[in-house]
């Protein structure tokens, strides 16, 4: 008898005073990601996206040691304004492929976002819980700005 490993997953979840388009766009527009995709100690954030299905991204985070960590992705699906999935490697997911997918839920004048990324190798589960915790945050409060 084969076992089945499941690789560990992560889901991470955030309501946001803005409507679901609004968050969308922040998701694929390469200035409003690298206003917010800066969780943690990351200084500053450079993304290039080409937003279609089939379409890659790259997320340069810049660390306070003036290291670099670089993110790559293909993007699998565009449904605006619900869901986003896509394909997420960095050297933090042993440079193999994971998978990330983003939900939109209308929560009256309010959206939820829901990230849930699989098969993550099993030690990096608390590293990226604490990393999207620290990216949802960071977009809350910039749309708590008004940004």
């Amino acid at each position: 008898m084969n076992a089945v490993i499941s690789p560990a997953a992560v889901v991470v979840r955030r309501t946001i005073a803005a409507d679901p388009e609004t968050l969308f766009d922040a998701w694929l527009d390469p200035e409003a990601l690298a206003e917010w995709m800066r969780p943690g100690t990351i200084t500053k954030t450079v993304a290039v996206v080409d937003a279609r299905a089939g379409g890659r991204y790259e997320i340069v985070m810049h660390l306070e040691s003036g290291a670099t960590v670089q993110h790559t992705g293909t993007y699998l699906a565009i449904e605006r304004p619900r869901r986003l999935v896509f394909t997420w490697l960095s050297p933090h997911t042993d440079k193999r492929e994971t998978l990330v997918t983003v939900d939109f839920i209308a929560r009256g004048e309010r959206t939820e976002v829901v990230v849930t990324h699989e098969q993550l190798p099993e030690h990096e589960k608390a590293s990226h819980t604490k990393g999207w915790t620290g990216a949802l945050d960071r977009l809350v409060a910039v749309y708590a700005q008004g940004e």
